[in-house]
């Protein structure tokens, strides 16, 4: 039986973001490239860009330049480093 995944999530008014590959290749799209925050806002599912400025102050900086590839890879380190509780915890203000 194998542990359940640890997530990590970012809070943004009343929702609750889940970083994941997914999430992380949108925002380096968002980094990389002439995106406006309402594009980031729409890929993102969320309702408006204040939504999406909000997310981008809350995430750290290592975490938007984490390569997408070895975002398992990071959040397991942290899970055993016993950094990944109070990481999210500080994410959630």
């Amino acid at each position: 039986m194998s542990e359940p995944e640890e997530k990590f999530v970012v809070r943004v008014g009343d929702k609750e973001i889940e970083i994941n590959e997914e999430t992380l290749k949108i925002i380096q799209e968002y980094i990389h490239t002439p995106m406006s925050l309402e594009e980031l806002a729409q890929k993102l599912g969320l309702e408006s860009w204040d939504e999406a400025y909000e997310l981008i102050k809350k995430i750290p900086a290592w975490i938007m330049w984490t390569p997408p590839s070895l975002w398992k890879h990071r959040v397991r380190w942290l899970k055993e480093k016993g950094m990944l509780e109070k990481l999210a915890r500080g994410t959630k203000k």
